[in-house]
């Protein structure tokens, strides 16, 4: 490496320039970092002899470039005993999940709660152990201490500090949600022109109700107690914020506090909600038709009054986007259709039960392609509830949900004959099934918006982020059981499984950016299983496979650890590069 001067009409700039061999073999030069005028070479090098010193400094790049393509030779003797309870493997899988964690301004936010809670601990290292772990090796708070031995950097913490930390975070629960989405972004745009909002809840491996944990709907059918966890996403995908609430709270009450909390902490009032149809209450819907805010909800036709649902299953009247015709379905051939989204729409005064009248717009929709599922998922249940009545299990009695298959099953005490039997006979329901198909293909959507139906349909499409985000949080962040039972660290504990959640999101938006796609379980697999062979006085060796992934991880993160060998200098290098924090996410 050179120190390079280039002559403009006005000044002399300085850069350090690089030769290399091309691919073909062609020897070239490249400036590899722009020092800049005369006058920023004072600034940095001193008045005496900037150019002399910014030569040695060249001299110093060119030396440590040497130094690490220096050949490590490693000897190991066949004969010789590897040290008893010595740790050789180290994980560098999380190193990546470290950048975006100080690339959010978390470390920041951890110093100011110190600085307000006077806490002797460091915070910081507490956090963001725990929700390195949490991608990494999901597991109990515990284990989580004890799985962090696996990574480069060794925890401090003991289990103590552990939950006073904590009992810490749950005291700021709000305000670390609304501070890291502030400092997000920095990292670019949040797009929260629509956010999704939906509830779901999760298990305690107990049967005592007690503060948060309490009886209620579980969504799995699980006979437990549970506590509800309410979840804003932006429209990327990107977890936005959260609340916890007891196990036996209505699900439409917990929406509009969520909203005020946007509103207050976040500073996002112009929202277009999206839920489904759990949450669309009537007085949800009128919360959110003032304003600068607006709703989409799913609409069960089935709760239609009977004009209106005969209006909606109707063949005549449908539209298609990019078409003014109107069509008929009955008249068109579903294999032709198979893959295009029909819909029609009409404008329909809701009276509330204040009095009040609500306007909204239906939307229908009807795929053939969606018919097909639905009746494919129909006959499915058929089968098992015909199973179970040849079996002789056929009791509904013992049904557990709606969607039971059991629901097609009806009793009679009498014979085929009409005569009045002592023992109880089941047999399919063809009156509920033969109901229930009439609805096949169709869906519903109410909005108070004006805009194209296929954009609001398109819009509504996107639920399935918030649906994704939650069978993340459940499956690879493994968010439950949960194990803990003071109020304040269970709050903490999704507060973690929440930030766990956002740094992933982040990774893996910057892994699968250039056409390219992996899946959740594919990218957590690989920082798992990013281990290191730890030589000592050397450095470190790596003992993944490199990949296609890997290569997208580095190139994301602007490091790399494929080397054969990561010397302990490199490494140390790495990790400082980690934590670098911007200081425009700084206060």
């Amino acid at each position: 490496m050179i120190l390079k001067s280039c002559n403009s009409k006005n000044y002399t700039f300085y850069y350090v320039q690089k030769s290399f061999r091309t691919e073909t073999g062609k020897c070239s030069t490249k400036n590899i970092e722009r020092l800049g005028t005369i006058d920023d070479l004072r600034k940095r090098f001193g008045d005496k002899d900037p150019i002399g010193e910014a030569k040695k400094y060249v001299a110093g790049l060119t030396a440590a470039e040497k130094e690490s393509n220096k050949k490590v030779i490693v000897e190991y003797s066949p004969t010789a005993f590897i040290q008893k309870n010595e740790q050789r493997s180290y994980n560098g899988g999380y190193l990546f999940l470290q950048k975006i964690y100080h690339e959010l301004g978390l470390d920041y936010i951890c110093k100011k709660l110190e600085k307000k809670h006077k806490n002797k601990y460091d915070l910081s290292e507490i956090l963001s152990m725990l929700l390195y772990t949490r991608v990494l090796y999901p597991g109990s708070k515990l284990s989580s201490l004890e799985d962090a031995k696996r990574l480069i950097e060794q925890p401090s913490a003991d289990i103590h500090q552990v939950y006073r930390a904590l009992s810490l975070l749950a005291t700021e629960f709000n305000e670390v949600q609304a501070d890291v989405y502030k400092r997000s972004l920095k990292l670019g745009k949040r797009d929260t022109r629509v956010v999704y909002y939906d509830l779901t809840n999760y298990f305690f491996e107990w049967e005592e109700e007690q503060g948060l944990v309490q009886y209620g709907h579980s969504k799995e059918g699980r006979p437990l107690p549970i506590v509800q966890m309410g979840l804003f996403m932006d429209k990327d995908g990107f977890p936005l914020a959260m609340c916890i609430e007891p196990g036996n709270t209505a699900e439409t009450t917990t929406l509009k506090p969520m909203e005020e909390l946007l509103k207050e902490k976040f500073g996002l009032s112009k929202l277009v909600v999206c839920t489904d149809g759990g949450l669309s209450s009537y007085e949800n819907r009128k919360n959110d038709s003032v304003g600068d805010r607006a709703f989409i909800t799913v609409q069960s036709l089935k709760k239609l009054k009977k004009p209106l649902q005969d209006w909606a299953l109707e063949a005549t009247g449908w539209h298609m986007s990019g078409s003014n015709e109107e069509y008929d379905l009955s008249q068109l051939n579903p294999d032709e259709y198979y893959n295009v989204t029909f819909y029609k729409e009409r404008w329909e005064p809701i009276k509330m039960s204040t009095g009040e009248v609500l306007e909204q717009r239906l939307i229908v929709t009807f795929s053939f392609k969606y018919r097909e599922y639905l009746s494919y998922v129909r006959n499915r249940q058929i089968s098992r509830a015909q199973a179970l009545i040849d079996s002789g299990r056929g009791n509904t009695s013992k049904r557990k949900s709606p969607n039971d298959a059991k629901r097609y099953i009806k009793s009679e005490y009498c014979t085929s004959d009409g005569e009045l039997a002592q023992i109880e006979n089941f047999s399919l329901n063809q009156d509920m099934i033969d109901q229930e198909s009439r609805f096949d293909g169709f869906y519903g959507i109410c909005t108070d918006l004006e805009g194209s139906a296929p954009e609001i349909i398109k819009i509504n499409g996107g639920r399935w982020i918030i649906e994704n985000g939650f069978r993340t949080m459940k499956t690879d962040l493994r968010a439950r059981p949960v194990y803990l039972k003071r109020d304040d660290r269970i709050k903490a504990h999704f507060l973690t499984c929440f930030l766990s959640l956002l740094l992933y999101k982040y990774l893996e938006k910057k892994v699968n950016r250039g056409g390219q796609y992996f899946t959740t379980s594919e990218i957590i697999g690989t920082l798992r299983d990013m281990n290191f062979l730890s030589v000592t006085g050397e450095g470190y060796i790596p003992t993944y496979t490199r990949t296609d992934l890997t290569n997208n991880l580095h190139g994301s993160a602007g490091f790399r650890t494929d080397y054969q060998i990561v010397t302990k200098k490199q490494m140390r290098s790495i990790i400082a590069q980690t934590k670098k924090r911007d200081k425009d996410n700084e206060d």
